[in-house]
Parts: C-alpha cells; sequence; structure tokens
C-alpha cells in the first residue's frame, strides 16, 4: 500500500488546468517543516499535490498561499533537469 499523510502550508495559490480528457487538475505544493533545525535554521520538505476532478474545484475554491492543509494520498518520486544542469527530485501526492 502506497500512502502518505502530511500537514503543512501551501507555498503559493493553487492552479486549476484542464487535461485533454476533459478531467480537472488542480496543482499546488505543500511545506511540511522538519522537527530539527540545521545551523539555526528551520528546515522543511517540499511536496507537490495534485487533486482531480471534484476535489480539485474544492481545493482550487478554498485553498490559498500560506494555509495549512492535510493531505492523505499516493506518493510518487519524479526527477527533472534543473536549469543550472543538475538532476532534481521532486515528491508528488495524488
Amino acid at each position: 500500500m502506497n500512502k502518505i499523510t502530511i500537514i503543512g502550508n501551501l507555498t503559493r495559490d493553487p492552479e486549476t488546468r484542464t487535461v485533454s480528457s476533459g478531467s480537472t487538475v488542480c496543482s499546488f505544493t505543500v511545506a511540511v517543516n522538519r522537527r530539527h533545525t540545521q545551523k539555526g535554521q528551520p528546515e522543511a520538505d517540499f511536496f507537490r499535490v495534485s487533486a482531480w476532478n471534484k476535489l480539485g474545484d474544492v481545493c482550487q475554491q478554498y485553498l490559498s498561499k500560506g494555509r495549512k492543509v492535510a493531505v492523505v494520498g499516493a506518493v510518487s518520486v519524479s526527477s527533472y533537469e534543473g536549469k543550472d544542469g543538475a538532476t532534481r527530485f521532486s515528491l508528488d501526492v495524488n
């Protein structure tokens, strides 16, 4: 079973788009603070979240930057090349 529960704050307002199949998807990023700090600075992990169809519509209506949210879903890891040419990884929750 692949299931994760995160509680954190939205880093920006959600964005909704329609995919080619006609479904809508609402995307946003959640910052989850860690319990410890490094060199006096708090650390956080960032998760990209995708909410589909009716759930996505509700997220778009009620969520905004800075709001605290709880998200439950399946997690996956994807990689991409950053602007500096380095390979980066992203944690995605659906």
